[in-house]
């Protein structure tokens, strides 16, 4: 079983939940849609790996082994680990190479794995060293801030610090909160209306996409199905 054990906001403008988990025997959990980076750590006895996690446009399987703890950072939008094109990482994960000392090698540097306490100081290190990029142009445009720059610049912005559209980073972040509607024991007919979707049938067509289970699943069946990490969170603006 896999066991989320906490998460927390963060103080750094970078970085949008810090999350921790372990399991107890190995199995398979389904990671949802996710418009953000992330880097995660997971140790698993003397073993240590660091991975830099993309945005991931679909749902899929994922095994995980017994004995084990992972701590995830999860980035703000619009924050690029500068090391890999952000489009590069879309579906895909980078498993950083180990240093000496138990650190591991990031843009040719050594840094100490961090944990649960001290990923902001971690995060800050990264920031200073332009590891770490942000351009402030994504969050205000997620949430219906006007913007100085024109529709098609901030189309290429975003597409250049995400690797995925602005239209698909909202429909990613749309259908996590219609899961956490759901889960709450909201009734299909609510959520649709409520997470913003034109009707039932729009609904089960994302929802499938983005968590590999229809509503009617994730309201029934699907329950015994862990999904990847989620926490209370609005969609972002429609345009």
């Amino acid at each position: 079983m896999l066991i989320f054990d906490e998460d927390r906001a963060s103080g750094s403008p970078f970085v949008e939940r810090v999350w921790r988990s372990h399991s107890e025997a190995a199995g398979w959990f389904v990671s949802i849609a996710e418009s953000r980076a992330e880097i995660v750590v997971a140790r698993h006895g003397s073993q240590v790996t660091v991975v830099v996690r993309g945005p991931e446009t679909r749902a899929t399987r994922v095994p995980y082994p017994p004995d084990t703890e992972w701590l995830g950072i999860r980035f703000a939008p619009g924050v690029t680990v500068v090391p890999e094109p952000a489009r590069m990482l879309v579906d895909q994960k980078v498993i950083l190479p180990p240093a000496p000392g138990g650190s591991f090698l990031l843009d040719g540097l050594a840094w100490q794995v961090p944990g649960f306490g001290n990923a902001d100081t971690f995060v800050q290190r990264l920031v200073r060293s332009d590891v770490l990029v942000s351009d402030p142009a994504i969050p205000e445009a997620l949430h219906g801030d006007p913007s100085s720059s024109s529709l098609r610049t901030l189309q290429r912005r975003f597409l250049r610090a995400t690797g995925i559209t602005q239209s698909m980073s909202r429909q990613i972040e749309q259908a996590r909160y219609a899961v956490l509607l759901l889960q709450a024991g909201a009734p299909i007919t609510r959520v649709a209306q409520q997470a913003g979707y034109f009707d039932h049938p729009h609904l089960t067509r994302s929802l499938r996409r983005f968590t590999g289970h229809s509503p009617a699943q994730l309201l029934g069946e699907a329950q015994a199905n862990q999904l990847s990490f989620l926490y209370k969170t609005e969609p972002f603006a429609q345009r």
